[in-house]
């Protein structure tokens, strides 16, 4: 959900990949497979994602949510038990312990509130 959300709003804006995926430090092929859902990406790459076409993680995440969250519970409240509240990114922790030298990035953990 993540990566058709950051397709679409690629394409939104009129951007191709290959300039996504050099303005965020992505390798092309890379980036392509996160925007088709066969790659899960880190928070730091998605957040470089998002970066790159003017977003925060946050602001992504609120994408996928109005994706995730069907229309008529986002138009119509009272037809959901439950409130539906928009997500946000509550705190990025690095988790312990350092990456060996081209391991890849940094773990990291992302609370989200509502």
């Amino acid at each position: 959900m993540v990566g058709g959300a950051l397709r679409g709003e690629r394409q939104a804006q009129g951007r191709t990949l290959k300039e996504v995926s050099e303005a965020a430090r992505i390798s092309m092929p890379y980036l392509s497979e996160i925007e088709r859902g066969r790659k899960e990406a880190s928070s730091e790459v998605l957040a470089a994602a998002a970066g790159a076409l003017g977003l925060s993680l946050a602001d992504l995440l609120a994408l996928t949510q109005r994706d995730l969250v069907p229309a008529d519970r986002r138009t119509r409240p009272e037809a959901s038990a439950a409130p539906v509240a928009p997500l946000r990114v509550a705190s990025v922790t690095r988790l312990p312990g350092r990456p060996q030298a081209g391991s890849g990035p940094a773990r990291a953990q992302v609370r989200l509130a509502a």
